[in-house]
């Protein structure tokens, strides 16, 4: 399919971007990015996650700081943690890896993290400013889907996009990001009727609704652009035997000469979240200088 948007690739052009913007501000301010992620628990897809964040984070110049706390870590401590990593000046960016054990408030641990230095995105602060169209965080994903539909498309205003998923992860901020690129935007959900009339009116589509291939080819109209942010794992039959493997909200193979673009899975959107994590760092840093922001977008 030549209409893929390869993800990956475009992944690898971002993060030569903000090495460079590393390189700025270490060479010119004596400042060096650091980003914190705190893994709580021996989650098996976490601790893949996380390895990779701070491989990453030290290939483009940054400063990584990993802290592994074991499951039963108590509220008290994991706080006392990020109180600590909101005031020590060498870190620019937190993340505390999700999903949490249950006995750990989510929303209390999150906003906990010094709004500044919220590199996910998810601090209610961030919400709120995204929301109403301030300068904020943005969450990672929505923020590298966007970078992925403005290299296809370049302006994206009047364009008709249609979200599947009202996460407040994905989502919501993705709409949030496309209303402030003059988008007319649309949120279907589980409850929406007629989904698929709707999804056929869309010249771009964000697929983040957690199901298996559940947007067809007859969901598409021709032309459209379509972002799958869905990462499932199901077991197929291929070549006679069944076996595990990843696939995307979209129908992958429903697209083939119908779309004018679309992300695949893997290789997609899901390399663009580091990626974004690492900009969004970088970002921090620079406003902790009161430099203007590094353009990614």
């Amino acid at each position: 399919m030549n209409e893929i948007i390869d993800g990956k690739k475009f992944s690898q052009t971002l993060r030569t971007k903000v090495k460079s913007y590393v390189h700025i501000i270490k060479e010119r301010y004596g400042v060096t990015p650091g980003l914190a992620v705190i893994l709580v628990g021996e989650d098996p897809a976490s601790q893949v996650y996380v390895r990779n964040k701070g491989k990453q984070s030290l290939e483009v110049g940054m400063n990584s700081y990993e802290y592994k706390l074991d499951a039963s870590t108590s509220s008290d401590v994991l706080l006392s943690l990020i109180e600590k990593l909101n005031n020590d000046v060498n870190v620019h960016g937190i993340l505390c890896q999700l999903p949490l054990p249950d006995h750990l408030n989510e929303k209390a641990v999150i906003n906990s993290i010094d709004p500044k230095k919220d590199v996910d995105g998810f601090h209610i602060s961030n919400v709120g400013l995204l929301n109403t169209g301030q300068k904020s965080m943005i969450p990672c994903t929505p923020l590298g889907c966007l970078l992925l539909l403005k290299d296809r498309l370049g302006d994206l205003s009047g364009k008709n996009a249609v979200i599947v998923g009202r996460s407040n992860i994905v989502g919501k901020p993705m709409a949030n990001l496309l209303l402030q690129e003059n988008c007319t935007v649309t949120i279907a959900h589980s409850r929406t009727e007629n989904i698929e009339t709707i999804c056929a009116q869309a010249d771009i589509i964000v697929a983040a609704v957690g199901r298996p291939e559940m947007i067809k080819r007859e969901w598409v109209k021709p032309g459209a652009t379509v972002i799958d942010v869905g990462i499932n794992r199901v077991t197929k039959n291929i070549d006679g035997y069944e076996k595990t493997t990843l696939v995307g909200d979209v129908c992958f193979t429903d697209m083939a000469g119908l779309v004018a673009g679309l992300t695949p899975v893997p290789g997609g959107v899901g390399p663009m979240t580091i990626a974004c994590l690492l900009a969004n760092t970088v970002t921090a840093c620079y406003r902790s200088q009161d430099l203007s922001d590094p353009e990614f977008t």
